[in-house]
């Protein structure tokens, strides 16, 4: 056994003994059936979860491997996302258009407490696997079904990727610091509805064994991303598609060699920021002294604070702000990240070997409890478990 994070040994006494504690802890999900039909993120982030709280997630794969397997750079039919989002689980390759495989998918749900499946709207009923079928043979099933914009509705068959949702729901024109709309560079809506996901069929569970009762679960991306940016969508509603910010200063700013992100909430926030940059008087200036002023006249009072910041480095600027409480951080990649000593002091994540794609660092996941590496970080390999 492990400690939950692997690190460099220069966590303390006491960060150790909340690891063991953690390693020592029962899993929420120990006993319970998951069968991850799922392909792709948002489905397999879902199950790989429940994998990691206890559960035996049983992923049934097509036989040419879950379309997650090339996501990226390939690597002996792994890739870096499918590692991300699929450790701790078995894997049987099936085919279902046949009556054989379909049989095998059936055999398997019958005896599941939860079937997590991304087909397109109407396909898993086609393939004998729907939620009705499911029922049948198995009454309080729990079914997460995991689709672009969901079940139902005009748009229920419009085929969907990350992308098209972050367009659709608005998140690629929040972004006030550009010109034109700007996708994330990752697959945050799919990873997000992961963790919704993860929660729906948590409660689920919950609801099974306290009331003997099975559940549906529609899960979109489309309703995940407006979950998500909830407060943006009712600011836009409120007081147009513009918002300002939620309080100034706050955001990138030039320093001598680079830049810095400085937040400054409150007023206190703002005096210190204004003594540390050498320029009181804009702290003492009306028109800078209240939240909605600051936001309001946050042009004038930015181009003073650009003007002091280019004076010193980064790092300069970091030590003396930092002293005095002010909230700011360097702009990271994430190679600095995991180069960072405080990130490898708290243990936050680990490097372990992954077959085809090699060491890579695995970051803690919050609450969950740590894990022996032979049965919950190993990726199954397409089809490895099938016999």
């Amino acid at each position: 056994m492990r400690a939950l994070i692997g690190g460099t040994g220069n966590a303390n006494s006491s960060h150790q003994k909340i690891n063991e504690r953690m390693l020592r802890m029962r899993r929420a999900f120990e006993g319970f059936k998951v069968i991850d039909a799922s392909q792709g993120v948002a489905g397999p982030h879902a199950a790989m979860l429940l994998a990691l709280h206890g559960a035996d997630v049983i992923k049934i794969e097509p036989p040419e491997g879950d379309w997650g397997r090339i996501l990226g750079k390939t690597k002996a039919n792994n890739t870096i996302h499918f590692v991300a989002f699929n450790r701790g689980k078995r894997s049987i390759a099936i085919d279902l258009a046949k009556e054989e495989g379909r049989r095998i998918a059936g055999d398997l749900v019958a005896s599941a407490d939860v079937v997590i499946e991304s087909f397109r709207p109407g396909v898993a009923s086609r393939l004998g696997l729907g939620y009705s079928e499911a029922t049948k043979v198995n009454p309080k099933i729990i079914y997460m079904s995991v689709s672009g914009y969901g079940q139902q509705g005009p748009n229920r068959e419009r085929p969907t990727v990350d992308g098209v949702i972050q367009a659709f729901s608005g998140m690629m024109v929040m972004n006030g610091s550009i010109d034109k709309p700007h996708r994330q560079g990752m697959v945050v809506i799919d990873t997000i509805t992961g963790l919704y996901g993860f929660q729906a069929v948590s409660a689920a569970l919950m609801r099974k064994v306290r009331f003997g009762t099975g559940s549906f679960i529609d899960m979109s991306l489309m309703q995940s991303a407006a979950a998500f940016q909830a407060a943006k969508l009712m600011e836009a509603a409120s007081e147009g598609p513009s918002p300002g910010p939620l309080y100034s200063p706050s955001g990138v700013f030039e320093t001598a060699d680079g830049h810095i992100l400085l937040s400054a909430m409150r007023s206190r926030n703002f005096e210190v920021l204004c003594e540390v940059l050498g320029c009181p008087q804009l702290a003492a200036d009306p028109r800078f002294g209240s939240v909605d002023d600051r936001n309001a006249n946050r042009h004038d009072m930015n181009r003073v604070l650009h003007e002091r910041l280019r004076t010193r480095t980064t790092d300069e600027w970091l030590a003396l702000l930092l002293e005095r409480g002010v909230m700011a951080s360097p702009i990271n990649s994430y190679l600095d990240w995991l180069a960072d000593a405080p990130v490898k002091a708290v243990d936050a994540y680990q490097t372990l070997p992954f077959a085809g794609v090699g060491s890579l660092p695995i970051a803690s996941i919050p609450g969950c409890p740590g894990s022996d590496f032979a049965g919950n970080d190993l990726v199954p390999g397409l089809g490895e478990h099938t016999s």
